[in-house]
C-alpha cells in the first residue's frame, strides 16, 4: 500500500468520525475536526504542502514509486 492511499483512508476515517461526533450530539467537536480537516485540505490544494503525507511518505512508499517499480 503506497502513502497517497493510506492517506485517503485516513481521511475517511476522520471524517467518519465526525459524523459519529455529529451523531452523537458533540456538535462542537464535530465542527472544529471538520473545519480544521478542510483548511488542511485547503492549504494542501494550494501550495502542495501536506504535513500528514510527509509523515506517511518517510514510512510508505510513494504511488509513484510504487509505479515506476512496476512498470521495470
Amino acid at each position: 500500500m503506497c502513502a497517497e492511499k493510506i492517506q485517503r483512508l485516513i481521511q475517511a476515517s476522520i471524517l467518519g468520525f465526525v459524523m459519529g461526533l455529529a451523531g452523537s450530539g458533540l456538535y462542537a467537536a464535530a465542527f472544529i475536526l471538520q473545519f480544521g480537516m478542510m483548511i488542511m485540505l485547503v492549504i494542501a490544494g494550494l501550495t502542495g504542502w501536506c504535513p500528514g503525507l510527509i509523515v506517511l511518505k518517510k514510512i510508505f512508499p510513494s504511488c509513484d514509486e510504487m509505479n515506476t517499480k512496476d512498470t521495470n
